[in-house]
């Protein structure tokens, strides 16, 4: 079997210095770049490694869920941090961007938006 010491996750931008700002002036993460690359600490203590890549290609799925309180509070924030939610054709979301899988009865409510490499986040309501 394979010895493990640690693990973390990792995905690729284009830009590290937007991507730094990103996540730590709009997100408000610890996000340190260094020479390999930028070390984004998550709420939790965890973090997330990102690296450039010259031929990034944005992920077509969600790379990082945040699990927030208050989803509508969480929407609010990130339109006043600058932050746009991303509309998906078939969604059914609301004027916020909000999936309300809750109320129908599948699985939670959910927001979708991008980092400026177009990597799909999401915040997620407890």
């Amino acid at each position: 079997m394979l010895t493990v010491t640690d693990t973390f996750q990792g995905f690729s931008v284009d830009d590290l210095e937007a991507a730094r700002m990103f996540y730590a002036d709009r997100l408000g993460f610890e996000a340190v770049l260094g020479d390999m690359g930028l070390e984004i600490t998550l709420p939790g203590g965890r973090s997330v490694f990102v690296y450039a890549k010259e031929d990034h290609e944005p992920a077509t799925f969600t790379i990082l869920n945040l699990a927030v309180p208050d989803i509508d509070r969480a929407v609010e924030e990130l339109a006043a941090a600058g932050v746009a939610l991303e509309r998906y054709d078939g969604l059914p979301q609301d004027e916020k961007g909000v999936m309300r899988g809750r109320a129908a009865g599948r699985g939670p409510d959910i927001a979708w938006f991008t980092d400026p490499a177009g990597n799909v986040l999401a915040v997620i309501g407890d």
